[in-house]
């Protein structure tokens, strides 16, 4: 026998359809009082952010289910620093197998701090796959570490898809002064050595 939806039925799911694939606005008003919409918010409007939400509350609704399921439980960040051929020969292969991931750079002291906290030594590229960790650029333990974190083993990203830009791997403090900034900076860089790469890739750097 033919089974038809009935029309509030029907409705229901056009509506859970609709959600899944709306934007919230969050926005500070001109009394001050933040707002959260599923509309654009004023030209009065300050503080405006938007996210889109995806059915699964996730993140990462702008990823296929599989891409995005690993990349919550296994979050990648990588560690380079310039004039390193063994960080470039790993973020290409990242970005080659369609891996989400974050890039931290490591330049001074603090960026070296940083590096150990997170489980790292004195040799860059330093790959982070959830808990995993692997230093040093070696393609084969690399790929195992994504394949056993439930990675695809080719690309799934979007088209439109655009990671996010490097950034220092210590957050920048606010600056305090302007006068002695830019000495403090200087010499922070210059006694702050940078880690060397390892692996199948030419050598970069050592503490």
């Amino acid at each position: 026998m033919k089974r038809n939806l009935s029309l509030p039925l029907l409705l229901a799911l056009l509506l859970c359809s609709a959600v899944a694939h709306a934007q919230l606005y969050k926005w500070v008003g001109p009394d001050g009082k933040v707002n959260y919409t599923d509309t654009p918010p004023p030209p009065s409007a300050s503080s405006v952010e938007q996210k889109s939400m995806s059915g699964g509350g996730s993140d990462y609704g702008d990823l296929p289910y599989e891409l995005s399921q690993a990349v919550k439980g296994n979050p990648v960040t990588l560690f380079t620093t310039a004039n390193c051929p063994a960080c470039d020969e790993g973020r290409r292969m990242l970005n080659r197998r369609g891996i989400p991931f974050k890039e931290k750079t490591v330049t001074g002291n603090e960026d070296i701090a940083q590096l150990k906290q997170a489980g790292g030594t004195s040799q860059l590229p330093f790959l982070t796959v959830g808990r995993a960790k692997q230093t040093g650029f070696q393609a084969e333990s690399w790929g195992a570490a994504l394949t056993a974190a439930a990675y695809p083993e080719t690309s799934k990203l979007p088209k439109t898809y655009h990671g996010p830009a490097a950034e220092a791997a210590a957050p920048k403090p606010a600056p305090v002064a302007k006068r002695g900034q830019h000495n403090e900076s200087s010499a922070a860089a210059a006694s702050g050595d940078v880690p060397p790469a390892i692996g199948n890739a030419p050598p970069g750097f050592r503490f």
